[in-house]
């Protein structure tokens, strides 16, 4: 207060400045959001990547003095060791999906299969007399040559996906290189202690640890349980089948349904329905359900949170951001409980300090 009375200028929180400052500072915040989220998805992968190769970087770190070298060589093997077979087994997959579709346009092999089983089947031809209208099979064929066209350039040519893949290399390099100064950041930034940060981090590198570690393994358990019905049905290549459908278990998007229902549908129109039926419900009820049971069990445990809590984090994770949501989810929700803790940790110290003083009085 001045001897007039006057506030000075800054000197109390209700002060028009202040308002605007606080006014100012949300729009900047909100700014800075809308310039981050298009990078939400290559920074969680980036951090993922970083977290799991952790321990290669420290041994590179080990023999060499150079940190731009160090980080460098750690981003080439990463790509070599995880992006660089994920990115070959997805070509290989495209192309195969090709040129089976292609087969069928060239080949009629569709239009044989559904002329054939009406022929052997007199009850599904009285059942697909109101079709005479329309060629199912044509109608298929039409829809695979499109699929022939489109499914490459939608896959495997997609400039986004190239362009998200560079940008997290990009920040992979930066996340292994100044991950020290990434955490003092974080120290000046926010009201947090060194060691919260410290505590902090852990539980995130502990949480991406987990999350992935659980989406491999259930995702081997979806691939095992796919061949094993694949070997069951006497079906070609049920070893090969089953690695894919563990492949496609890891792409939230994507999953063995991509492989076991083209398998049902040929069975169905080659006559075997029981086959069909019982691919169809296995595929359905098991593989395709066993995630939701396994996951939050897996993960849960070794975050000790509830099945529940991780599934709602999982789930709502994925709704809210996508692929990226998978970590995201559980990451959110074991940041949310390691701040609460910091909370609660400082108010039951604060109580002893007051109780403390109340003593000594």
């Amino acid at each position: 207060m001045t001897q007039s009375g006057m506030m000075l200028p800054g000197t109390h929180p209700a002060e028009p400045g202040g308002l605007v400052m606080m006014v100012l500072t949300a729009i900047a915040l909100w700014l800075c959001w809308l310039l981050l989220e298009p990078f939400i998805a290559p920074l969680t992968w980036a951090l993922t990547l970083a977290v799991v190769a952790a321990p290669m970087y420290r041994w590179i770190c080990r023999r060499s003095r150079h940190p731009n070298a160090a980080a460098g060589i750690a981003v080439v093997l990463v790509m070599m060791v995880i992006v660089a077979p994920a990115f070959l087994v997805s070509q290989h997959l495209v192309r195969e999906t090709t040129n089976t579709v292609q087969t069928i346009q060239e080949q009629g092999a569709l239009a044989n299969v559904w002329t054939s089983t009406r022929e052997r089947h007199p009850w599904f031809q009285a059942a697909t007399n109101w079709l005479s209208t329309i060629d199912p099979a044509e109608q298929i064929q039409q829809a695979a040559g499109g699929l022939a066209k489109q499914i490459s350039s939608i896959v495997t040519a997609s400039l986004w996906v190239a362009t998200q893949l560079l940008i997290t290399l990009f920040i992979l390099f930066f996340f292994f290189r100044d991950r020290h100064q990434a955490l003092r950041l974080i120290e000046r930034v926010t009201p947090l202690t060194h060691e919260e940060v410290t505590r902090l981090a852990q539980q995130v590198a502990q949480t991406i640890h987990a999350t992935v570690y659980g989406t491999l393994l259930v995702a081997a358990v979806q691939g095992i349980l796919g061949g094993l019905m694949f070997w069951w049905l006497g079906l070609p290549a049920p070893l090969l089948w089953g690695v894919v459908m563990a492949l496609l278990a890891v792409v939230p998007v994507l999953g063995a349904f991509v492989v076991w229902i083209p398998a049902a549908l040929w069975l169905a129109l080659d006559g075997h329905w029981v086959k069909a039926l019982i691919l169809t419900g296995w595929g359905t009820f098991v593989v395709g359900m066993i995630d939701n049971l396994l996951y939050p069990i897996f993960v849960g445990a070794r975050l000790n949170f509830h099945s529940v809590v991780m599934f709602i984090a999982l789930v709502g994770g994925l709704i809210v951001f996508g692929a990226a949501g998978l970590i995201l989810g559980p990451v959110i929700l074991a940041v949310t409980d390691a701040l609460i803790t910091i909370w609660r940790e400082r108010g039951r110290a604060a109580f002893r300090s007051l109780r403390n003083e109340g003593r000594g009085l």
